[in-house]
C-alpha cells in the first residue's frame, strides 16, 4: 500500500490525470497506469455487466474479467470497483437505477 500511495502522489505531480491501481489481495496491488492492456479503462458501475476475479496461473496472480450477462456490440463493459469505504467520497457517475452515489 505504501508503494501504491507513493506512486499516486508521483503521478499527480507528473500531471498524470488518472492512475490504474487494482488491489489483488492484502499485500499486492497491480499498477497498470503506465503499462497495461485496454482492460485498465473498464469503467465502474453500481449495476455492472461484468465482474473481476483474481485467479492464479503458474503461481502468478492474474485479473480476469468475466461477463455476468450477454454484452451487445458497442455496449460498454463495466464492473464494480468495490473501493473501500472512506471519509472522502468519490462521486459515481454510472447513473443506473441502483447507483450508490459514490464509488467508495
Amino acid at each position: 500500500q505504501v508503494v501504491a500511495d507513493m506512486r499516486e502522489k508521483r503521478y499527480a505531480q507528473e500531471g498524470i490525470g488518472s492512475s490504474y491501481l487494482f488491489r489483488v489481495d492484502q499485500d499486492t496491488i497491480i499498477d497498470a497506469t503506465k503499462c497495461g492492456n485496454l482492460a485498465r479503462f473498464i469503467n465502474h458501475c453500481c449495476t455492472p455487466n461484468c465482474y473481476a476475479k483474481v485467479i492464479t496461473i503458474e503461481a502468478q496472480k492474474k485479473i480476469v474479467i468475466y461477463s455476468k450477462q450477454p454484452i451487445g456490440v458497442n455496449e460498454e463493459i463495466t464492473y464494480d470497483y468495490k473501493f473501500p469505504i472512506e471519509d472522502t467520497k468519490i462521486p459515481c457517475l454510472c447513473r443506473t437505477d441502483n447507483c450508490r452515489g459514490t464509488l467508495n
